[in-house]
Order: structure tokens, then sequence, then C-alpha cells
């Protein structure tokens, strides 16, 4: 691989982004322990945030609401805002832009910034611009961030998640010459890019450390997975050239819906009716980003047995490319009743991978006819402008449906 770029790139972290807003909304709660978590009635009671106080009585964030409660008696629970959420970081997104305009939202409460042109035209170090970046949006918001510092995005995004976030001035910089000394001895799945399969799959090889994986042989991993196994070991290295821009965190290879259910669902009648609903809202959102996918990603999950989650996940290729909701859910159930193996569920997903831009669409006799994909796109013109009730199927209106109680959320939480 030939040299790589000497670059300076911040991910901006912000500090128990939703619990903190509240906090910030509400003066009284300064010195009490608070959680954002969804509806203690149902099962999304779920920890999203917690302050920095609740986290010393041990609560953290994905634990069940009941845990928290458990751990902190005094704990103040709070629904999420979504919209709220959303604005201050679209606010906080929008002053990093003073800086420079290469800004990439990584997440509701992570953003990248690209300071390499920055940082040679004003005479300050990197760690110096990244104390300026906190107290602005300190000084701006009330929130407190922290910054990670590396020559990428990768390095960025391990040096603010493994480092800054403990550092007394939520500033850390990973670079070449701490690499190996900060780096390599962690546990393989602190590395960006390796999830809980893959690490198993490492423990298998005997790679236990991001360094072990630095030092296997390249080939190797080739061999064995290919363009993702000399991702991994590049990334190891600390190299990664992925440009900050708002495209990359556009584009995308999957769209996808995921939802926890209320209760359990038994019966193939209610499954389908919230799978058809999935379908659509997919099928919706890759119109919106006027993209078509091959390929059709179900999946289902119910009870834990024995630490082994029951249900599936599997997917389908379809004949044509597709950004048709009935198309899509036709596939869904396929799979679905291939692989379903009659347990209650707890939690659906629906996904269409394989997206290209929706003008290379070719002419096939089994694809939509125009009068379809006209009543597709009338039916997102009118979802777009009076909300997403304003159009359902009349099976969301039976008890197994979720669209309504959907069309009252942002991103699955309460807005």
């Amino acid at each position: 691989m030939s040299t790589q770029p000497s670059r300076t790139v911040f991910l901006v972290d912000m500090q128990s982004f939703f619990a903190n807003i509240e906090k910030l909304e509400k003066p009284a709660l300064e010195d009490h322990p608070v959680v954002v978590a969804g509806d203690p009635e149902i099962r999304s009671g779920v920890i999203l945030a917690a302050c920095p106080l609740a986290k010393k009585w041990g609560v953290k964030t994905a634990e069940a609401l009941w845990e928290a409660e458990n751990k902190c008696p005094y704990l103040v629970v709070i629904k999420p805002r979504m919209q709220l959420y959303l604005d201050i970081s679209v606010n906080i997104a929008a002053s990093l832009e003073s800086f420079t305009d290469e800004v990439e939202p990584y997440s509701i409460d992570e953003i990248f910034v690209e300071m390499t042109n920055v940082l040679s035209g004003v005479g300050v170090t990197a760690e110096e611009a990244a104390d300026i970046v906190i107290t602005k949006i300190y000084r701006e918001t009330g929130m407190v961030a922290r910054v990670g510092v590396g020559p990428n995005k990768v390095m960025a995004k391990m040096a603010c998640d493994h480092f800054a976030k403990k550092q007394p001035d939520g500033i850390f910089h990973l670079h070449e010459n701490n690499l190996q000394e900060k780096l390599w001895p962690r546990p393989v799945g602190d590395m960006f890019g390796v999830g809980t399969r893959m690490e198993r799959h490492f423990h298998d090889m005997g790679i236990r450390t991001i360094g072990q994986l630095a030092r296997t042989n390249l080939s190797d991993l080739q061999k064995r997975w290919g363009i993702n196994g000399e991702l991994l070991y590049w990334t190891a290295h600390g190299w990664d050239e992925s440009p900050v821009t708002i495209d990359t965190h556009i584009r995308r290879k999957a769209i996808g819906h995921h939802m926890t259910l209320p209760r359990d669902y038994r019966s193939w009648e209610e499954i389908k009716v919230v799978l058809m609903e999935l379908s659509e809202e997919v099928a919706r959102r890759v119109r919106a980003n006027r993209y078509l996918g091959t390929t059709v990603t179900a999946g289902a999950r119910g009870h834990d047995f024995f630490n082994q989650p029951s249900g599936f996940h599997r997917q389908v290729k379809l004949p044509d490319p597709t950004n048709d909701g009935h198309v899509i859910f036709e596939a869904v159930e396929q799979l679905f009743l291939t692989h379903w193996n009659r347990d209650p569920v707890r939690s659906l997903g629906v996904s269409l991978d394989g997206l290209t831009t929706d003008e290379a669409r070719q002419m096939s006799l089994f694809a939509p006819d125009h009068e379809r994909e006209e009543l597709n796109h009338t039916v997102d013109h009118l979802k777009n402008k009076h909300g997403d009730a304003a159009v359902l199927r009349a099976s969301s209106l039976t008890a197994g449906g979720q669209a309504l109680l959907r069309a009252q959320k942002l991103g699955g939480h309460y807005k």
C-alpha cells in the first residue's frame, strides 16, 4: 500500500447526549441520576442514555430499565424526545462547519470533521484545536464533547471510543507513533469493524488482540475473508483512506427497518402485518434515496434459550432490482415461512441490499408496471406532506399492526 497522506481528522462525540440534553432542559435534575429510556410499560423499556451520575450507580446503556432501577432506586426516567435531540445534533454539526465544510455526521451524537487544511492555516496543534471545538460546543449548547484525533476516520473513532472518553480534558490523539503502545494491546473486539461474530472467528484463530491481528499474515486473512480480511488487517495498522464528506454517510449498501414488538407475536396473521409495514417503510426510504435493491433480508428474534437466541436471519436475491414494497414483502414472506420455527417472535427486521441508482433500471415483463410506480410515488408524496399515518393499509388497524404507533415516533422513539 502506498504512503498514507498526512491528515488530521476529529471524531467529536457528545457525552451522554440524550440524558444531558434532558438535564439541561430541566435544571432541577442537575444533581439527579437521569436516564432516557423507552416506555417502561412495554418491552422497549431499554436504557438509551445514562448521565454520568447514573453511570456511577452501574447503570449501562442498552440494559433493561428494570435492571437499571434495581441498581439505582433514585433513578429519574425520562421518555426520549428524538426530534429535540436531532435538532440539537444538526445545530452542533452546523456550528462545526464554521471550521470547515468537511463535516460528516456519523450518528446522532458523533460527527467527523476533517481538520487537515484548517490546522495548516491557523498555527495551532490538533490538541489545541480540539480544545477549541469542545469549548465552542459547550458555550453554544451546554453539551460536553469529547474529541478523538487521528490521521484518518478509523483512528479518530478508536481514539475517541477507547481513550478520549477517559481523559480529563476529553481529548486523545492516536497516531502512528503511539499506535503499537496504545491500540495493539487492546482486545481485537475493540477494533473498529470487528463485531461479535468476527471476534469469535479471530479467537478461533488464536487472535486475541489488535496487535496479534496486525502481525497476522495478510494472505491468510485474504484467503479466509477476501477484501474484508484485508480491510481489517489495514485497520489494525491504522490505515484508512475514506474521506470525510457528507456523501460517504449518504451512500449505503443497504436500507432496512427493525423493530421490537410490544408483546410476543405468535400467529402468522399478526406477524405478516408488521412484515408488510416494514417492507413498505423500507421501499419508501429506498425510493426517497433514488435507489433500487437486488437482495431482500429478513430476520426474526425470539426468546433466549441457554444464552442462545431463537430466530433467524436470511436473505434472497431478486430476479430484478426493485424499490416496491409489495415485491419486497413477497420475498420476506417466502423467507419467513421457510425459516420460522413457529416460536414466539419478539422482534422483526427487513432490509433491501445491493443498492444501485434507480437510473439503472432495466425494463422487465415482471417488474412493477408504470401505474404501480405512480401509485407508490403518490403515497410517498401524501406521507411526506401529511405524515406517515396519512395512508395506511386496513391491516395496520388490526391488533397486530404497528404502523400507526410508529408514525408517532422518530427513529423508533417518541418525538
